[in-house]
């Protein structure tokens, strides 16, 4: 990876592909475009968690690295995290749900931005929804300030109540 000497501009280049990067995620883009256009073609994506909830949630706690490819096949890179979330909760955004661009925290001596949303999750598998904050932090990124790193930390324990509990249709 080049070595980034962070200036004004370069801090405000990263903090306008953290933006276009939540807004077409927030927007529905697909996971693969949304990895293709805003990601380093070697990226790695970490939602931190409790091993106890990666029953539940089996992203939690795996860094996934890389794209999925006819020589890579492992089950562990980028577009495979995706798949395991969108297979276990949807995501139901709002017009609130990512800040406005100069709320992000930019560090420039760690290169990283990181951003706070809010958004309503749903389990695919019993319908049951809840909302809640989380939190991106973007790093690693490249000479064009595409993303090398995401890490999420949200709140597993409501996504691991609410996948649980038994889906009743007449609640």
């Amino acid at each position: 990876m080049a070595d980034i000497t962070i200036s004004k501009s370069n801090a405000e280049s990263m903090r306008s592909t953290a933006d276009a990067f939540c807004k077409a995620f927030v927007a529905g883009a697909s996971p693969s475009e949304t990895l293709d256009k805003y990601f380093t073609s070697t990226p790695k994506i970490t939602e931190h968690g409790p091993a106890w909830a990666s029953e539940r949630l089996p992203f939690l706690g795996i860094q996934f690295m890389d794209r999925r490819s006819q020589e890579l096949l492992s089950k562990r890179t980028c577009d495979d995290y995706y798949d395991l979330l969108t297979s276990t909760l949807s995501f139901h955004p709002s017009e609130d749900t990512v800040p406005p661009k100069e709320e992000f925290m930019v560090d420039c001596e760690r290169k990283t931005v990181t951003i706070k949303l809010h958004a309503k999750f749903a389990s695919i598998k019993t319908g049951l929804a809840w909302e809640e904050d989380f939190v991106y932090v973007l790093s690693e990124f490249d000479e064009d300030f595409r993303i090398g790193r995401q890490e999420l930390w949200a709140d597993p324990l409501s996504a691991v109540s609410i996948l649980s509990h038994p889906f009743d249709p007449n609640r």
